[in-house]
């Protein structure tokens, strides 16, 4: 594998992106792959702007005539080229849930469903899809990324595609379909002994000594923008307007902070009108350092060690954890943990009414959602989106040993009606149980 050689700093002229600055001093950096304040705090640094000159190229019929992915909106993206590494990420369908509404008691649900995401099956695609346009022209040769699954999926398929040299670091205990749906692509997977925390720490040091690219470190301002059209879709998708309420999962916070952005451009620059959107989080109780520190008014993260089956957001030392809390504060959102078997639960709820299997983080969103209904922290006249982020034949294990087993017959009609008959019998005291 061979290391960049050369990192381009500057901008073509057609740029709408300005800068990196630091989200906690403003201080002002160049166009390279850097993503803290070396200079002044060490804060976060994130992409800067020219909102004046998006407003003058971008309009809805623009955007609608545009490719039905992600660069529909690549104004809003930190990208030069007009030839980005485009492989249908993006444009995932907007679900009216109208079953899964009225077993909540709401009226206007729906399903933002990134399970279909495209290649890998899960919102990371849309990250890594701007963070490897960004690394090629950045010059890297070499990219990779420290992950709980989703991400290394989508880093090796699509540095396949692009023809980057891909390395990646999980921890060594994943589900074996994030395993498996990486090593498919041929990158060098490094199963590390460990949490994510750990991982993030060891792949800190290989960016500083082999000059890769790292997705979510020393590119991680250019590949988080990528969140963003989750929030552009959903406007585009109401018909040019924002909901009333969305809930998401979180686990670094990143993605939380970014549909909010989306939102506040798409206002910034008149294509939706301003409107005040709750934003409410979901996390397991067993990795929910955001959810406690919400729940405990506090404007700082503890981190925790991890212990849940909701992996992919399994992330105890949150880098936008503050930011996320700020967010949920301020627009009278709120932030929840669910137990694992509520997640479980979550899992087979938006299944069996809506015919979507998603995984572990998309039954915590639904376990939350659920919760926040029962609490009566859901207006049941309002628009509410829930996020569900990746697809349940990732997490096959979470939920084995819960959804029962199929009935086994001979090839006789009287075997079949014995079975179903059975089955109904089944079926009918399972609802009775519910309804107690």
């Amino acid at each position: 594998m061979t290391q960049v050689i050369e990192q381009a700093t500057s901008t073509a002229p057609q740029s709408t992106f300005t800068a990196l600055r630091c989200k906690e001093c403003g201080e002002e950096y160049s166009l390279g792959a850097n993503h803290v304040c070396e200079d002044v705090c060490f804060g976060p640094l994130e992409v800067v702007y020219d909102y004046d000159e998006i407003r003058r190229r971008v309009s809805r019929d623009a955007i609608a005539s545009g490719p039905n992915s992600i660069w529909r909106y690549k104004d809003f993206l930190p990208v030069n080229t007009d030839t980005p590494i485009d492989v249908g990420t993006g444009m995932t369908p907007l679900v009216p849930a109208n079953r899964l509404a009225r077993h909540l008691g709401l009226k206007r649900l729906y399903i933002k469903n990134d399970a279909v995401n495209m290649p890998t099956l899960s919102f990371k695609d849309r990250v890594v899809s701007v963070a490897l346009t960004r690394a090629r022209e950045l010059g890297f040769s070499t990219v990779s990324c420290a992950s709980t699954g989703n991400l290394a999926n989508s880093t090796a398929a699509i540095a396949a595609h692009a023809g980057l040299d891909c390395c990646v670091f999980i921890p060594a205990d994943l589900e074996a379909g994030k395993i498996l749906g990486t090593l498919i692509y041929g990158p060098i997977l490094m199963a590390v002994e460990g949490n994510y925390d750990q991982v993030n720490r060891l792949c800190s040091e290989v960016a500083n000594t082999h000059g890769w690219g790292f997705v979510n470190i020393n590119l991680r301002p250019y590949y988080s923008e990528g969140s963003k059209t989750l929030g552009f879709e959903v406007a585009e998708q109401l018909g040019w307007q924002l909901p009333d309420h969305i809930v998401a999962p979180l686990a670094s916070g990143s993605l939380f902070g970014k549909i909010y952005k989306g939102f506040q451009e798409f206002t910034k620059v008149g294509l939706v009108a301003d409107k005040a959107v709750r934003f409410s989080g979901a996390q397991a109780e067993g990795c929910s350092p955001i959810a406690q520190a919400f729940q405990e008014s506090r404007d700082f993260i503890s981190p925790v060690k991890p212990n849940t089956i909701a992996k992919s957001i399994a992330i105890g030392n949150p880098a936008d954890g503050v930011y996320a809390l700020d967010i949920a504060r301020k627009t009278q959102g709120t932030i929840e943990a669910v137990t694992d078997a509520e997640i479980v639960e979550g899992m087979k709820l938006l299944a069996e009414t809506e015919g979507i299997f998603t995984e572990t983080a998309g039954g915590t969103t639904i376990a939350v959602l659920k919760k926040l209904v029962e609490a009566g922290k859901v207006d049941p006249d309002e628009t509410t989106v829930a996020y569900i982020t990746g697809n349940g034949l990732k997490t096959q294990e979470a939920v084995a040993g819960y959804i029962g087993e199929p009935l086994t017959i001979e090839a006789k009609l009287d075997s079949f009606e014995r079975a179903l008959d059975r089955a109904r019998t089944l079926d009918r005291l399972e609802w009775q149980q519910i309804l107690v």
